[in-house]
């Protein structure tokens, strides 16, 4: 947990008065269904008990004053020059604000100061646990009614439409919508959800979350690329998105670029392995969960090609040491691992992956074990 203290300290320093309240969103880890949320297709997150929490205070003038704790940095602008584009970690909250104007919710000035536990770059989506705090904070100064999923919908309007990111829902729906000791279902398409049991720690497991240090952004082309990929793949095969892919041998006689098959391939059997994944879970038999996080890598790794050294070792050392299933999460290119193991066994297999990686000679990984948390709300 941050230091609150420290926080509201630093707020009484930016504004000279105390917070009107602290409002929180958690990271989240995936537990699989990897860049199928732009293809219309199913994602099973759950959020983490890292969060970025925000002291906030509604402003009489239409000044925005944004200050970071971590960063030991502060923005002072006002809402006239919020505009689309804008770079710096201050755009993430920025961008939220921009974001409920732009749909019409009349907020101006406020006073943002921000804390964070999520690791940056790690895959563990820190950018939408600011940008749903900062949804929650505006949301209760200005008494704005935004149902749950509406609140993920405008922090991911920041990400696309502000910063720059082609994101799509997972993020933000897991940082606002998770429940403790549960994972999300989300139907990316529909946006059913489907809050799913996790007890993990009843049935003798825990989930090792290892932060290779090796980090990634999503404003970066070979994000954009996949998505570009996926979507002239639907574009050639008649379809809204690769979600409506029903009979992927027939999909792939239909496209003549190899690339381009392995990207449908991924997604379609990702998709499958989601809704596996979720018949496994409502089964309560958690170990069942295991090889389908071996295969999600392998397809990630051969077929979708966003894995990188470090992760792919991560992966392979965590599966000798004895863990039941690995696999990267997140976006790619760097990040965080996953690992199903049985219950006492994350810290040593994390120490297994920091001895491969010193032989590798690549810098030492962090890793804890991740508890199904709350998603967004207030703190006090």
């Amino acid at each position: 947990m941050p230091d609150l203290d420290a926080l509201t300290q630093r707020y009484r320093e930016a504004v000279g008065g105390e917070p009107e309240g602290l409002w929180y969103a958690p990271g989240r880890v995936n537990l699989i269904g990897e860049h199928t949320d732009y293809n219309d297709g199913f994602v099973l997150p759950f959020a983490l008990d890292k969060k970025a929490i925000i002291a906030g205070g509604r402003r009489d003038d239409d000044q925005l004053v944004i200050v970071s704790l971590e960063l030991d940095d502060e923005v002072r602008l006002t809402v006239e020059e919020l505009a689309p584009g804008s770079e710096g970690w201050s755009a993430y909250l920025a961008g939220v604000v921009w974001a409920l104007r732009e749909a019409g919710h009349d907020v101006r000035g406020a006073n943002l100061v921000m804390t964070s536990d999520v690791p940056l770059g790690a895959g563990l989506s820190s950018s939408a646990a600011i940008e749903c705090a900062t949804v929650a904070v505006l949301c209760d100064l200005y008494g704005l009614d935004i149902d749950p999923v509406d609140r993920a919908k405008l922090a991911r309007v920041a990400e696309n439409a502000y910063v720059g990111a082609p994101t799509g829902l997972l993020d933000q729906a897991a940082s606002t919508l998770c429940e403790a000791d549960h994972g999300l279902f989300l139907d990316c398409r529909t946006l059913e959800t489907e809050q799913v049991p996790l007890p993990m720690a009843e049935q003798g497991y825990e989930m090792l979350v290892l932060d290779t240090k090796t980090p990634h952004s999503h404003v970066d082309g070979e994000y954009g690329t996949r998505r570009a990929s996926c979507e002239q793949a639907a574009a050639i095969l008649g379809i809204p998105a690769l979600r409506d892919v029903t009979d992927l041998d027939e999909a792939i006689e239909k496209l003549d670029d190899p690339t381009m098959v392995k990207r449908v391939r991924h997604v379609v059997t990702e998709n499958e392995r989601v809704l596996k994944a979720l018949e496994v879970a409502r089964s309560g038999d958690l170990a069942a969960l295991a090889p389908l996080l071996d295969e999600s890598h392998a397809s990630m790794r051969d077929d979708y090609e966003i894995t990188v050294d470090t992760v792919d070792l991560a992966v392979e050392t965590a599966k000798k040491a004895g863990a039941l299933g690995a696999r990267m999460t997140g976006g790619g290119f760097g990040g965080c691992i996953i690992a199903l193991t049985h219950q006492g066994d994350a810290d040593r297999i994390g120490l297994a992956i920091a001895d491969a990686f010193a032989g590798a000679g690549f810098g030492r990984p962090e890793w804890f074990t991740a508890t199904p948390a709350q998603g967004a709300g207030r703190l006090v």
